[in-house]
Formats: C-alpha cells, sequence, structure tokens
C-alpha cells in the first residue's frame, strides 16, 4: 500500500505538494496525519469536496503501508502516526521538501530536497521536465500552496524558481480570486499600527449574557485592507464578535464578524442597509455622525441579540420515558396518550440504600413511526428495545445551542434526552429548536433551511466535475439524455442507487438505475423510442428496462413507496416522491439521488446524511423495521461490509440481532434470501462474508442440519480455503470455460453433511427442479471419488479419465476442496489440463476407410483408442491403425 502524507496542522503547501504527489503516484492513496489550518479545511470544505478522496488516518492499516511518501517535510515528529509505518520491514521512504535540515531529520530511499520558498515549487519543476500536463483547478491549487509559504512572493526566503514557477502555473490557468479568497497576508507596519489603535479604543458591553466587542474609530486617509485588519484583532484577542465602525475619507463604514451563532452580523448590518452571513457582514453608514451610529448600533445588538439558549430553558419536561421491557402495544398507549411522537427508553439503577432510583440511563428513543409499524406487523407484543434506536447521544442542563443544534441537525437525532445528576431532566426535540430559531430565519442553520433557500451551485458544481472526472463520454451524454427527454414528459428523472454511492467512491459502476417521478413505464417507452432501444416491462412495480442497440441496459422505476402487509412480505408498491422512494432503500449509503433534468443535472440529493456515512464507511439502516420487513437485507449488508471493507453501524448491528431472534427466514418463500446468498457466493473472496454470516449466527437459518456441527471450525475453513484456492488456480488456466463460483461454495460448505442435507437446503429456498439436481449430482459423485480416490495408488490415465469425465467444472474444483491428499488434487490438475483434452487421431470416418462397417461397436473402438492414447499405448496414427487391427479384427467386425 503506498500511501502520500504531510505534516501536521498541513497548510495550503502541504495539501498542493500532495496532489502533485498524486500525479507522479497514481496509486497512492492521501491522507493526511492530523488536522488542518483553519482555512484550509474551509478550501477543503468548499472546494474539493468530491474532486479528491482523502482517506481517514484511522482507516489505513499502517501496517500494510510499503511505500510512504511525505511532503513539506522531512521531521519525524511532524508526522504523527505515520512515522510508525518507518517500522515497516522494506518500506520505501520517498521525501520532497524545501525546510533545512533539523535534529529529526528522516533518511529516505528517494529524496529531492531543494532550497526554495515552496515544496510545490519543486513539483511545479519536475512536471516542466517530464511535460506533465496540469488543469486550471490544479494550478490554482499549486498557486495557492507557492503563495502561501512565500507570502505572495514577499517573504525573504522566495527564490527565483518560485517566481519562475508561479508564472508558468498562471500560464496554466490558475486563479487568483480564488487565491486571494483563502490566504492571509502579513501586516505592514501601518497595519500593526492601526491594531494598536484598535485595542485602544475597542470597548466591550455584555448583551443578553454575551460580550460584544464594538470599536469606534477616525482615519485620515482610506484603508484598503481595514477588513483584513479587524478579522487579525479579533483572531489576537480571541473575540467571539466584533463590530468595528470606522470613519475614512468623510464616509463611515460598519465592519462585523461573529463567531457564535446567538449573534447574526447580517441581520444588525441590514439595519444600516447593508448586507452580509451571519459570520460575516459590513455596511456603509449615511447620513449620521459616528456617535449616532454607535448609538444606533447598540439600539440595534440589544434588539436583535437573545438570551443565549442553553438546554435547560429549552427542553420540554416533565419527561415522559418508558423501560426496556415496555411492550410495544403499552408504548402505543403513552404516545396516543400525551399526543407526542417520540419516547426515551430508559434502564434504572437502584440504590442498595433506597427504593428508588439512584441513576437513569438512557438507552434509546422509540418513535410513534417505529411502533405503528411494528403492530401492523403484530410485533405489538415485543418490548421496545427490540425496535428502538439505540445510537442516540444525551446532553447536561449545561449543553449549548451548538451542542443542540449538532444532534439535531448534523446527526439528525429527533429527540436530545436531557440528564441532570444522573435523571432525566427532560427533552429537547426539534420542534423545540425550531421554535426558538424560527423567528431568526437568518440565523437557521443551513440543514433547517427550505431546500430552495439553500445555495446548490457549489454542490452541483462539484459533483458535475466529479462526474466530468470518472464517468465516460457516453454516459455522460445518455444521462444529460435522460433528463432532457424527463423535461420533454413533464417528469424529474434520477440516477440513484450503487450508481452514485460508487461514482462518490470514485469507483467504476455501469449498472445504471433511473428513478422518475412520473410513471416509468411510459418514460421508458419515450427514452427507447428516444434512442432506438427496446423496452422490457413490470407492470406490478411500474418499472421498465431499456435496452439500448450498443446492448447497454437501463433499468427504469417509478419513484415508489413499499409497504409489507406482514414480515418478511414481499411489497406492495404505490406512487412516491425521490425522498419517499430513496426512504424505502436499504442502506443510507444506496440512498442518495442525482438529478438529471437539465436545469438541476448533476445535482446530488441527500436527505438521510449519507454522505458522512459513506465518508465513515458505515453500513446503516434508514428504519428500525428494515430488517424485519426484508429480512434479506442483512445478507446484503454483510456483503457490503466486506467486499467494500465499511463497517456495520452498532445500532444496524443490533437490529440484526433482533430479526434473527424473530426467526424470519422461515416466514417466507420469498426467492430474495437466496439471490442475496449466492451473490455473497459470487465475491471474489467470500470467506469473511461467510465468517460475519457465522458471528451473526445465520448458519442455523441458513443450515439447521449442517454437519457435524453448526459453527465455523479449522476443518469447515480449510475445506472453504481450499474452494477459494482452487477456483482462482481455475481462473489461472485462462481457459474459455465458465464456472460458477457460488455452486463451489456452496457444496464446499455442505463437503461434509450428506446429500440429503443439501437437498433439503434447495427445498428451503425454493431452487429451480434442474439446479437441485445438477448440485446433488456434483456433490454425490465427487464424494464417492474422494473416497475411492483416498489411500489408493496410483491409477493409469484411462482410470482417471473416466472416473472425473462425469463432473462439471464446478464438481471437480469441488472435489479438489474436499480431497485430503495432495494427490488427488494433483490427479484432477492433470485431467483438467491435459487428459480431458485428449482425443484419439482416428474417428468414425477413418473406420469406414478401414473397412469397417458403421454400428454400436465404434464408439466401443473409438473408447478404448482413448484409453489407449490416454495410458501412452499409441501414440501415431499409424499406431491408433495397428491397435484398431489388433483388438478389433476386420472378419470379425464386418461379419
Amino acid at each position: 500500500m503506498k500511501v502520500i502524507t504531510t505534516h501536521l496542522n498541513a497548510d495550503f503547501d502541504g495539501l498542493a505538494s500532495m496532489i502533485a504527489a498524486k500525479k507522479l503516484y497514481p496509486d497512492a492513496v492521501m491522507s493526511f496525519p492530523g488536522s488542518q489550518e483553519k482555512n484550509l479545511r474551509q478550501f477543503i470544505s468548499e472546494t474539493l469536496q468530491y474532486r479528491y478522496e482523502f482517506v481517514k488516518l484511522k482507516h489505513i492499516d499502517l501496517s500494510q503501508v510499503t511505500t510512504l511518501i511525505v511532503v513539506d517535510t522531512r521531521q519525524k515528529s511532524r508526522i504523527g502516526a505515520f512515522a510508525d509505518c518507518l517500522d515497516n520491514p522494506g518500506l520505501s521512504l520517498h521525501l520532497y521538501d524545501h525546510h533545512p535540515d533539523s535534529h529529526d531529520v528522516m533518511q529516505g530511499e528517494m529524496e529531492l530536497v531543494a532550497e526554495t520558498g515552496a515544496t510545490t515549487t519543486i513539483f511545479c519543476q519536475l512536471f516542466q521536465e517530464k511535460n506533465i500536463s496540469i488543469t486550471r483547478d490544479e494550478a490554482t491549487i499549486f498557486e495557492l500552496g507557492i503563495y502561501e509559504d512565500t507570502g505572495s512572493l514577499t517573504h525573504l526566503t522566495t527564490r527565483p524558481d518560485d517566481l519562475r514557477a508561479a508564472a508558468w502555473l498562471l500560464e496554466q490557468g490558475a486563479e487568483l480570486d480564488i487565491i486571494s479568497q483563502f490566504l492571509t497576508y502579513d501586516l505592514t507596519s501601518r497595519q500593526v499600527n492601526l491594531i494598536h489603535e484598535l485595542t485602544k479604543t475597542a470597548r466591550s458591553y455584555m448583551i443578553s449574557g454575551l460580550e460584544i466587542v464594538v470599536i469606534s474609530l477616525t482615519l485620515q486617509e482610506y484603508e484598503d485592507d481595514f477588513s483584513l485588519i479587524v478579522r487579525r484583532f479579533m483572531v489576537m484577542e480571541n473575540l467571539d464578535c466584533i463590530f468595528a465602525l470606522v470613519c475614512m475619507e468623510g464616509r463611515i463604514y460598519l465592519i462585523a464578524r461573529s463567531r457564535i451563532p446567538e449573534v447574526n452580523v447580517g441581520n444588525i448590518a441590514r439595519d444600516f442597509n447593508g448586507g452580509g452571513h451571519s459570520t460575516a457582514a459590513s455596511a456603509t453608514v449615511r447620513d449620521m455622525t459616528l456617535v449616532e451610529a454607535q448609538e444606533n448600533l447598540i439600539r440595534s445588538l440589544h434588539r436583535h441579540i437573545k438570551p443565549q439558549a442553553i438546554a435547560g430553558e429549552m427542553l420540554s419536561q416533565p419527561a415522559i420515558s418508558i423501560p426496556e421491557n415496555t411492550s410495544i402495544l403499552e408504548a402505543n398507549k403513552l404516545l396516543t396518550r400525551y399526543n407526542i411522537t417520540a419516547l426515551p427508553v430508559v434502564t434504572a439503577t437502584v440504590s442498595e440504600e433506597k427504593e428508588y432510583p439512584s441513576s437513569v440511563e438512557v438507552t434509546g428513543t422509540i418513535s410513534r413511526r417505529v411502533v405503528e409499524k411494528a403492530i401492523h406487523h403484530n410485533l405489538g407484543s415485543f418490548p421496545v428495545s427490540e425496535y428502538m434506536t439505540s445510537d442516540i447521544k444525551v446532553l447536561p442542563l449545561s449543553a449549548t445551542l451548538a451542542d443542540i443544534e449538532e444532534l439535531i441537525i448534523e446527526r439528525r437525532q429527533r429527540l436530545v434526552p436531557i440528564i441532570h445528576e444522573r435523571q432525566l431532566a427532560g427533552v429537547i426535540t426539534r420542534t423545540d429548536l425550531l421554535n426558538m430559531l424560527v423567528n431568526d430565519p437568518g440565523h437557521l442553520p443551513r440543514n433547517l433551511l427550505h431546500e430552495t433557500e439553500q445555495p446548490s451551485r457549489e454542490k452541483t458544481k462539484n459533483v458535475l466535475q466529479l462526474m466530468s472526472g470518472c464517468l465516460d463520454r457516453e454516459i455522460i451524454i445518455l444521462l444529460r439524455t435522460i433528463g432532457e427527454v424527463a423535461d420533454s414528459v413533464g417528469f424529474k428523472a434520477y440516477a440513484v442507487g450503487g450508481f452514485v454511492r460508487d461514482l462518490l467512491l470514485k469507483q467504476r459502476n455501469l449498472d445504471l438505475d433511473i428513478v422518475v417521478e412520473g410513471n416509468g413505464i411510459i418514460f421508458a417507452k419515450k427514452l427507447a423510442e428516444q434512442l432506438g432501444g427496446r423496452v422490457r416491462t413490470h407492470d406490478r412495480f411500474i418499472t421498465a428496462k431499456v435496452i439500448l442497440p450498443s446492448g447497454f441496459k437501463v433499468d427504469i422505476a417509478t419513484a415508489r413507496l413499499e409497504y409489507y402487509e406482514y414480515p418478511a412480505a414481499l411489497p406492495t408498491v404505490e406512487l412516491s416522491s425521490i425522498k419517499l422512494d430513496l426512504y424505502r432503500r436499504d442502506f443510507s449509503i444506496n440512498a442518495m439521488a442525482l438529478q438529471l433534468n437539465p436545469a438541476k443535472f448533476g445535482t446530488l440529493i441527500d436527505f438521510f446524511n449519507s454522505q458522512n456515512d459513506l465518508k465513515e464507511r458505515l453500513i446503516k439502516v434508514l428504519h428500525n423495521l428494515s430488517f424485519v420487513e426484508d429480512p434479506s437485507r442483512i445478507f446484503r449488508a454483510i456483503r457490503f461490509e466486506k467486499r467494500m471493507d465499511f463497517k456495520i453501524a452498532r445500532h444496524t448491528e443490533r437490529l440484526i440481532h433482533g430479526a434473527v431472534k424473530m426467526d424470519l427466514f422461515g416466514k417466507s418463500n420469498d426467492p430474495r434470501f437466496f439471490s442475496e446468498l449466492q451473490q455473497i457466493f459470487s465475491e471474489e473472496n467470500p470467506l469473511p462474508a461467510i465468517k460475519r454470516l457465522a458471528d451473526l449466527r445465520l448458519f442455523p437459518f441458513l443450515w439447521p442440519d449442517l454437519k457435524p456441527n453448526l459453527k465455523i471450525d479449522r476443518r469447515f475453513m480449510h475445506i472453504l480455503t481450499q474452494a477459494h484456492r482452487a477456483i482462482a488456480w481455475f481462473r489461472l488456466l485462462y481457459l474459455e470455460e465458465k464456472i460458477e463460483p457460488w455452486r463451489i461454495y456452496l457444496l464446499a460448505i455442505m463437503g461434509r453433511s450428506k446429500a440429503r442435507q443439501l437437498e433439503a437446503f434447495c427445498e428451503r429456498f425454493h431452487l429451480p427442479q434442474k439446479t437441485r439436481e445438477e448440485l446433488i449430482g456434483e456433490k454425490v459423485t465427487a464424494d464417492e471419488i474422494a473416497n475411492r480416490l483416498y489411500g489408493r495408488q496410483a491409477q493409469k490415465n484411462s482410470g482417471i479419465y473416466r472416473m472425473l469425465a462425469p463432473l462439471s467444472n464446478d464438481g471437480l474444483l469441488y472435489l479438489m476442496a474436499i480431497a485430503r491428499k495432495k494427490e488427488i488434487k494433483k490427479v484432477v490438475s492433470l485431467y483438467v489440463t491435459s487428459l480431458r483434452n485428449i482425443r484419439p487421431l482416428l474417428n468414425g470416418q477413418d473406420l469406414k476407410a478401414m473397412g469397417y462397417v458403421p454400428g454400436h461397436q465404434f464408439k466401443e473402438m473409438l473408447t478404448a483408442l482413448t484409453d489407449a492414447r490416454l495410458d501412452g499405448v499409441v501414440r501415431s496414427r499409424e499406431e491408433e491403425e495397428t491397435f484398431i487391427l489388433k483388438h478389433f479384427p476386420l472378419k470379425t467386425i464386418t461379419s
């Protein structure tokens, strides 16, 4: 594994050098060793969100790093946990740096160190020497790195190479206006003096419990970067909020900055006919003196700044809660009685000295939606602990508004329990938060604004660039055509599911699933007409498949809502919107959509915080009864977890255990069960998934009569490992013959069981009759051969040929998996690679030419001839003719 990293508290030169190194090491992953500077974090969030993938340190197995590329530092102490890699056997260390030597400089296998103002300059020189082209976006990022480390080419460490590199980057399209947005500059001596003036005139006001700093200043000359001075003063003094009124050349200017959600400076600036955002705003003050402006500002501050909201002032109390063992039906009664939508679920610890609880622990929440759905599935007698949401956070009475917003908005936790002195003091709901914010729309967090009020340009732009970089031109044209056809019929079209997920992961996926808000069948026919394709429809689910002239297939579905009549039932379908369609999907990482209509082409739609789960590499269900309604999703979760190297979230795993307890697998003849199992066995390496099936106690449902036991033991894993190796061996032969790995693994799992156990499995999962007969036939034949060959001496080639000929490739590889002796595997290998392809040189026509009369004896003659050739008795055509004449005399045969 190759990793590119930089120093702790990374800056723009470190980032730019990492991205530059990626062009030299395209198969390496980029990872920061720790935090980044604030400006850099903002730049990554706003500009690089989907352009580059940065792998989190916690997702890297440091022991597997074989090549470490370190940029913008050579100090071991500055690369954080990546220093552990230096002890890896055979590690190749590559260093790129512009800093002078220090006490703990690392020694690399490859080092490129130069006396320049920025490490990025070194890479720019390399690109020019090697004629490596760069994009406009890359040029801008590289220019940022150089400008930051050289103080916009003004620091004493700046070298002529830095200027030449900057000039070259401008020629490649670097955008200086973007650079100016993210760089901070050193102050001039005049600006330093002005900061001293601000210190003298700054006055602190306590308004609604918040400290607000107000500055009033008059300057004789206009200062172009006064906002920079105010921001620098704010950082130096560590202020949360500052308002500066400055009179320059007869005009009064208001500059306002805020770092706390309680003060929205944009609203205050609007009182002076200015504007801006909640954190940064400005105004030109007219028709007032500086004193009048200051008085009006203080009045405006009192009018707009509300008391600091803390949990104790926002919570709803008393808190209505229920114990974990409360039934679903009883919970429903409480929800109805108190007209609430969710309840905290608690466990109480009783003190030995007292009869009342000494502490309460909130273990989860249960919502009306889950309760009603559970009752619909006749699960009312089950305890709420089975279907509650368990991955929740609690807060103390002293929690700040930011704490509450983080849980309700960022984590999408609808109800926040408040704990005081180990007791449940109350709860804060999303409604409580909205009630507090509703009269201050300028302060509303981005995630609570209506979709039309949120600027989407950045997200759309980033996804479009990602699409251009990851998708073939033909696919992008097809997506645009789909959007145009949707517009023509008044529908909205979206790419959904795994296609979107893998796009964000920058992985290739040509399984294109389209959902339309409208009638999917009507849309599919229109699309096929436009593209010259044909259509297959499924009226029950209002879906269709469009087959293009090239053979490429597009699945079309109607945005739909599914509901289940009973646990593990097949879904009933109704028309719906894209949001409800996404909500019915299996996991959050598959619940995103890309809008394809021309006006919003490439807009990423994410209602369920799916991007965060994707970044955290988590498999999460979208609602607590997901596995009750469709237990086959359990297999899918395991498959995704192991194939994508993700992790099933803790709450989702708890729900899996609950579904297993309910024995849902015996309640449906749903073919999806075996379909998902078949896909697991068809993975490149299904062994980790099979182990996970055992860990989650699914073996008793899959193989209740598996022999000799229902758990993974050494012999069990040995057989499966041998099956995996046999499949890998066969593929390396590059034969133009197909195998079905799922059959081999299934046979291997049943390797120590009897044929009747395999037959029971086929019956349980409703496999087609032909498939059952083939599987059982392969097992019986292979098992008999294995027993026959075990302990026997070497056999003639003809005997091997006749013994193994009845087996298909799948059966042969199964035989290799269960073989206990290497000699048996050698026999199978000899047969597959040589013996089965041996044929006699003579054929029926040759026998006729020799004077033999066609008949049943021809088969006997050719069989004997084949055996003779296999055993080396005959090697040429003449020897074959002699063999035939000797063993099948002509007179005897013809008579």
